[in-house]
C-alpha cells in the first residue's frame, strides 16, 4: 500500500510538471511508462485500494447514457464583445466615470469551450459546461481524461475554478491525418473538435483527443482572502492549476492596446487558436463597484481580432438549389486555412455580388471569415488575373433538373416543383435546430435517406420507424443511435405552430414572422383560412408576406401535407407564456440607440416584443418611442427633430417593472 501511494504521488507530480509546467525532464518516457504499468498492476491486484485521484483515472472508458444537468452556484456569464480601439476606450471611460483609477489584466481569449471544475477537500468532484450560463452539462467523466486537470490539488480545500478546454493545432492536424487514412470525415477546426470531444458520452473517445485546458477565473475569490484578479491567477497556479503565462498586468488603456497588437501579430505562432484578448479590471473591489448586467460583467470585455484575410485560387463556381428553389453561386476554392478552419468553399450570394466584384474562375481571391465564422470572397486580386479569364455569367437552367430559371428580385429560382434537390433542402431545413430541432437527422443523413427512399417528403420523417431493420444494416446506426433518432423525431411533434410555420418553408416566413402569425391566429386552421386583407393588416407582415401565405395555403399539395402532419400527431397550435394583456408596449414601435448598462440590446428587444411591442432599426414617423442609452447618436437626434417620445434607461426599466 505504501508503494501504491508513492506511485500515485510520483506520477501525479510528473503529470503536473510535464503538462502544467511544461517541464519534460522529471521522468523519462520509459520511467513514466514503467511506473504507470506498476500502478495498474497494483490496482488490478488490490481494487479496494484504488484512490479517486489515481492517475489511471485519466485514461477514459466511462460511458454515460446521457448528460446530467448541473446548476451553477454562481452563473457563468459571457463577456461583452468590443471590436475596435474606440470601443475599448469607451469601456475604459465608463470605468473612470465610476470613479475608478483602473489597472487591467490582459489575457488571451482562447477559442475553446468553457468549463467549471469543482473540488472538495482538494479532490475533483465535478466538471460542467457553461450551458446557458445558469445550467450546464455534467462532463466530469471527460474532464478527468484531460492531463492538465488535476485530480488532486496541492491543498485539501473546497474550491471552484473556471477555464477553457481546447485542442492544440498539432493535435487537430494529427487526428485529421489519421481520420483521412481511415476515410473518416475530418474535424473542421480546433474549437469544434474540442467541443465535440468534451460532449462524448464515451470518455475513451475524449481521452484519445488529447484535449488541454487553461484555468483563468476564480468565481469566489473573497473566500480565500484574495484582493485582485492577478493574485487569483497566482493562487490557482499554486494549487496546481494550469494558468496561461500570456497575461499581463497593465496600468493604462494604451498598454492594453500595445498588448493587443503584440498578440494579434503573434497569434499564428501560438500552438492553439485565439480569437481575441480579454480585458479585466484587476482590483476585485472595483468589480463590485461596476457590477453586472443580466448577461455580462461590466468590469471586463473581450476584444475580438479583426477577421483574418487570406488569398487562394478560385477553382470553379458551382450552383446549388435551396429549399425555396433559389439558385446560389458558390466559390470552389483551393483549400486554405482561415482562422483555424480549412476552407474550400464560400458563398457568392447572387448574380449582382459576382458582377460587382467582377469574380471570375481562375482568379486569386481574398477570403475572409465574417465574425470568425462564415467564409466569404471579399475581393479579387486583379493583378494576378489570367488574360483568358471569362466574365461571370449566371446559368440559365437548374443544375439538377435542367428546368429554366426564373429571376425574382435579385435572385434566380427553379420553379419546377418536382426538382429533387429542393426536396432534400426542404427536409434539411425542416429538421434543423432553429426549426423542428430533430437531433441526429443531419444534412448528410437526410441526403442518404432520401436517395435510399426512406424519406422523400416531410411526413416521411415521421414514418421512419418503418425502416428500423433496414437502418440497422447501415454503418454507424446501432440500436441505440436509431432509438435516439426516433425519440428526437417523436419529441419534435410537440414543437409549436410558430416554428412549424418556419419549418415547412413558406416563402418569406422566417422565425420571427412565424411567431407573429402563430400569436395572431393560434392554430393552423385559422391561419389557413385567413384572407389577404387580414394578413396584410398585421403589423410587420405587409402585402408581400401576406400574399405568400395565401398562396401557400391555396396550394392543394401543401394542404395535403399539413393534413398528413396533423394525422401524424404534430402540434398545430400555439401556446405562449408571454404576457397577453394590453401593456404600454402593445402595438407600439420602439427603436433602441446607444448603450444600456443594465440590460443587453437583445434582451431589451425580447422583452419589448414579449410585451406586445415591435422593434425597428431606424427612426421614422412611424416610431412611437426611442429608448436612448448613453452615447446615443444620430437616431437620438432624429427622434428629437421628429418630436418622438424618448425614454432614458431608467424610464425604460420602470416601464418593464425592473
Amino acid at each position: 500500500m505504501d508503494r501504491y501511494n508513492e506511485l500515485v504521488e510520483l506520477i501525479t507530480k510528473a503529470n503536473y510538471e510535464y503538462h502544467v509546467l511544461d517541464n519534460a525532464e522529471t521522468l523519462t518516457d520509459e520511467e513514466y511508462d514503467n511506473y504507470l504499468r506498476e500502478l495498474y498492476k497494483i490496482e488490478e491486484d488490490h481494487p479496494e485500494w484504488i484512490r479517486s485521484d489515481s492517475p489511471t483515472h485519466k485514461i477514459g472508458g466511462v460511458i454515460l447514457e446521457k448528460f446530467e444537468k448541473v446548476t451553477h452556484n454562481i452563473p457563468m456569464m459571457s463577456l461583452a464583445d468590443v471590436f475596435n480601439e474606440d470601443e475599448i476606450r469607451e469601456f475604459d471611460a465608463r470605468i473612470r466615470n465610476a470613479g475608478i483609477d483602473p489597472k487591467y489584466v490582459c489575457e488571451l481569449k482562447i477559442d475553446g469551450l468553457s468549463v467549471s471544475l469543482k473540488y472538495e477537500k482538494g479532490l475533483l468532484v465535478s466538471g460542467a459546461t457553461r450551458g446557458d450560463g445558469v445550467v450546464g452539462e455534467d462532463i466530469t467523466h471527460n474532464v478527468r481524461t484531460i492531463k492538465q486537470v488535476p485530480l488532486k490539488l496541492n491543498k485539501p480545500i473546497d474550491i471552484e475554478v473556471r477555464g477553457e478546454i481546447y485542442m492544440s493545432k498539432k493535435t487537430l492536424e494529427r487526428i485529421n491525418e489519421e481520420r483521412k487514412e481511415n476515410n473518416e470525415p475530418l474535424l473542421k477546426n480546433c474549437r469544434n473538435a474540442a467541443a465535440g470531444s468534451v460532449r462524448q458520452l464515451d470518455s475513451s473517445v475524449a481521452a484519445k483527443r488529447f484535449l488541454e485546458v487553461w484555468i483563468y477565473h476564480l468565481p469566489d475569490p473573497e473566500d480565500y482572502g484574495i484582493k485582485t484578479h492577478h493574485e487569483a491567477l497566482e493562487f490557482m497556479a499554486d494549487l496546481g492549476f494550469r494558468t496561461n503565462p500570456n497575461n499581463r498586468l497593465v496600468n493604462s488603456i494604451d498598454e492594453v492596446m500595445q498588448f493587443i497588437q503584440e498578440k494579434n501579430e503573434a497569434r499564428e505562432g501560438l500552438p492553439y487558436d485565439i480569437d481575441g484578448v480579454v480585458i479585466k479590471l484587476d482590483d476585485l473591489h472595483d468589480h463590485e463597484i461596476m457590477g453586472n448586467t443580466i448577461r455580462y460583467p461590466k468590469w471586463a470585455c473581450a476584444y475580438k481580432f479583426p477577421a483574418q484575410v487570406v488569398s487562394t485560387k478560385l477553382k470553379d463556381i458551382k450552383f446549388t438549389v435551396g429549399r425555396t428553389g433559389q439558385v446560389t453561386p458558390n466559390a470552389i476554392l483551393e483549400p486554405v486555412m482561415v482562422m483555424g478552419s480549412l476552407i474550400s468553399k464560400a458563398t457568392l450570394h447572387n448574380e449582382e455580388y459576382c458582377l460587382v466584384k467582377d469574380i471570375r474562375v481562375g482568379d486569386t481571391v481574398k477570403i475572409i471569415k465574417a465574425g470568425d465564422v462564415i467564409p466569404r470572397v471579399e475581393s479579387v486580386i486583379l493583378e494576378n488575373r489570367m488574360s483568358d479569364a471569362r466574365p461571370f455569367e449566371f446559368i440559365k437552367e437548374c443544375p439538377i433538373c435542367k428546368s429554366p430559371l426564373i429571376k425574382k428580385d435579385a435572385s434566380y429560382y427553379c420553379v419546377n416543383e418536382e426538382c429533387p434537390k429542393k426536396d432534400i433542402e426542404s427536409l434539411i431545413h425542416f429538421a434543423a435546430r432553429d426549426t423542428m430541432n430533430i437531433i441526429g437527422l443531419g444534412d448528410a443523413i437526410i441526403e442518404d435517406f432520401f436517395n435510399m427512399g426512406y424519406i422523400k417528403s416531410i411526413p416521411d420523417i415521421y414514418r421512419l420507424d418503418r425502416y428500423v431493420e433496414e437502418l440497422k444494416l447501415l454503418e454507424g446506426f446501432g440500436e441505440k443511435s436509431i432509438n435516439n433518432l426516433l425519440d428526437s423525431i417523436e419529441e419534435s411533434k410537440k414543437t409549436g405552430l410558430d416554428r412549424l410555420l418556419f419549418a415547412v418553408g413558406i416563402r418569406y416566413v422566417g422565425k420571427k414572422t412565424g411567431k407573429i402569425l402563430a400569436k395572431r391566429f393560434k392554430n393552423i386552421d385559422a391561419l389557413a383560412s385567413a384572407s389577404f386583407e387580414e394578413l396584410e393588416a398585421i403589423r410587420d407582415i405587409g402585402d408581400v408576406i401576406a400574399q405568400s401565405v395565401v398562396d401557400y395555403f391555396n396550394d392543394e399539395d401543401n394542404l395535403k401535407m399539413i393534413t398528413e402532419l396533423k394525422e401524424l400527431g404534430l402540434n398545430m397550435g400555439y401556446e405562449s407564456n408571454e404576457v397577453e394583456e394590453e401593456t404600454i408596449f402593445t402595438g407600439k414601435t420602439f427603436v433602441l440607440t446607444g448603450t444600456l448598462d443594465s440590460i443587453t440590446r437583445d434582451d431589451a428587444k425580447e422583452k419589448i416584443e414579449n410585451l406586445g411591442g415591435n422593434c425597428s432599426g431606424s427612426v421614422s414617423k412611424k416610431t412611437d418611442v426611442v429608448i436612448a442609452g448613453h452615447d446615443a447618436g444620430s437616431k437620438y437626434q432624429k427622434a428629437v427633430d421628429l418630436g418622438i417620445e424618448i425614454w432614458d434607461e431608467a424610464k425604460f426599466l420602470e416601464m418593464l417593472n425592473i
